[in-house]
């Protein structure tokens, strides 16, 4: 395990378990919503993203933490470890709130309120997000070790066992 992908629906706990994982292993954890969202509340041009994407998982070691669909495919050939968030909606819903007014290390600021969009985007996430999700984990299961967690206490018990 040097090579890492946390994926998942928003609220899930995947940037909470990088981190566990991240100070339990030593390897070091790169946030996507970091690199694609700037300070201004713009983002980085996608192909500015893809590259600096491409740099990081061209190293040896690393956790990337985050979905982001259009770049999956290319993670998922490079990395040796999935750790796949499949929590219930509820769960992601109540997770996403209650980071409201936090800061956080894996956004580059403070979400004040929840923004209707993105919670649409949340609830969207099992019927347009997760098929696909599914059908590239199905694609990879041979090449990958797929580590799939259906509660936060799931995901703890693994940190415990490192």
């Amino acid at each position: 395990m040097r090579k890492v992908i946390v994926i998942g629906c928003p609220g899930a706990g995947k940037s909470t378990f990088s981190r566990k994982l991240a100070e339990k292993t030593g390897l070091p954890i790169h946030y996507l919503d970091m690199i694609w969202h700037l300070p201004d509340r713009t983002t980085l041009p996608r192909d500015k993203f893809i590259m600096r994407l491409d740099e990081i998982s061209a190293k040896e070691e690393w956790i990337i933490d985050g979905n982001y669909l259009h770049s999956l495919p290319m993670r998922l050939n490079r990395c040796d470890t999935v750790f796949f968030f499949d929590l219930p909606l509820a769960v992601c819903l109540a997770g996403a709130e209650e980071r409201i007014g936090k800061e956080r290390k894996d956004m580059p600021w403070i979400e004040n309120q929840m923004d209707p969009e993105f919670r649409q985007w949340i609830i969207d996430f099992p019927k347009q997000q997760l098929p696909i999700i599914r059908k590239l984990l199905m694609e990879y299961k041979h090449k990958v070790n797929v580590v799939v967690f259906h509660s936060r206490k799931d995901a703890d018990i693994f940190i415990d066992s490192i």
